[in-house]
Formats: C-alpha cells, structure tokens, sequence
C-alpha cells in the first residue's frame, strides 16, 4: 500500500507541467510567450510585479503598478483574455482549440515615455484542477484525493496524445499529397519527352527522305 502511495506522488509530479520564470520589461514593453496547448487544457497563471527604486536601489512591488495581460489563439489571433491586473495576481483560461497560443504581458503605465524597469515573475501551470475539483477536494480523503488529481493528469496526457495523433495525420496527409504531385509531374516528363523523340524521328525520316538518303 505504502509502494503505491509512493508511485502515486512521483507520477504526479512527474505529469504536471509548470514552468517559472522571471523577465523584464522597459516602460510599456509587451512580451510574448508561445504555448502549443491541446483543446480543453486548462492553464493557470501567476505573476508577481517589481518595479526598480532608485532610492533603496533594489526592485519593489509597487501597488500603483498595474500588469496588462492577453491570450490570444495563433493563428487566427482570436483574443480569449484581455485583462488588467494588479502588480501581483492571477489568470486562468481553457484552450477551446488544439494549437499555439500566446500569453502577452506588459506594464500598465499611463506614461507613453515611461523609463521604468519592471522585474516580472511568471509562473504558469498547465493541466491544473478546475475550481469546482478544488471545491470538492473537502470530501474526500488524502489518497482519494492524490488519485483524483492522478485522474486529471491521464486525461491531459491522453488529449495530448489525441493532439499529436492529429498533428501526424495531417503531416501524412500532407506527405502523401506531395508524393502523388511528384509522380504525377514524373509522368508528365515522360509523356512529354516520349512525344519530344517521337516529334524528332519524324522529323529526321522526313529529312532523309526528302534528301533521298532512305
């Protein structure tokens, strides 16, 4: 019993993805992060702002920093967030589709000529319980509840597999799309040089018989 608690922890930490960094903006720079995400993945952002003090010479939070951030679906830039945020909150959002997905970030500064630095901390999870499982997570015993959370991780997993089984249909589809133009151009090489000889045999018999040479 105690084996398998164990196997349950390190597949849970092993099936969450979660990525933690920090960046910095210039005034009211905007940076962009890429994520390729399956439908129905459910992302959790946090995000902690500090802009540079000259006076202590350090980076504080500063509670009149506000933070913008957007979500948009790549390629069809379909906005899915547009939100203005304190300098340290939170975002969440549902992937509606399989595919790439930008998560924008920037300082919400009234001055267009704003020199301020602002250190970002972002932290995104991905593949977390919703707030209704969280809810219900009162009920149920500690294992009970590690194997709920094991549940949802199997299920990202298999929407990631259906993503990536979709992404290699396609990529076959496309390769054999290609391969069928590229015998289909072989055969008109050929056709048109057997009609090249042949033009060229009628040609040069017609040649030697008008010189009376056959």
């Amino acid at each position: 019993m105690k084996g398998q608690i164990f196997l349950i922890f390190i597949l849970l930490v092993l099936l969450e993805s979660c990525s933690a960094l920090y960046f910095y903006l210039e005034g009211t720079e905007q940076k962009c992060f890429i994520e390729e995400l399956p439908r129905d993945t459910l992302v959790v952002g946090t995000y902690k702002a500090e802009e540079w003090s000259d006076t202590q010479q350090a980076y504080i939070e500063n509670p009149n920093l506000g933070i913008q951030i957007t979500v948009e679906e790549l390629p069809h830039i379909h906005r899915i967030i547009n939100q203005k945020g304190p300098s340290r909150g939170r975002f969440t959002f549902t992937a509606a589709e399989s595919g790439d997905h930008a998560i924008c970030l920037s300082t919400n500064s009234s001055s267009w000529f704003s020199n301020s630095q602002t250190k970002l901390h972002l932290d995104i999870v991905i593949g977390e319980a919703t707030s209704e499982e969280e809810n219900d997570k009162e009920h149920f015993s500690d294992l009970a509840q590690r194997v709920s959370e094991l549940n949802n991780r199997v299920a990202d997993i298999r929407r990631e597999q259906s993503y990536q089984r979709e992404r290699e249909a396609e990529f076959r589809d496309q390769s054999e799309i290609t391969n069928s133009r590229v015998v289909y151009w072989t055969i008109v090489q050929l056709v048109v040089l057997g009609i090249t000889c042949l033009w060229q045999m009628r040609h040069l018999k017609g040649f030697f018989e008008a010189k009376k040479l056959v």
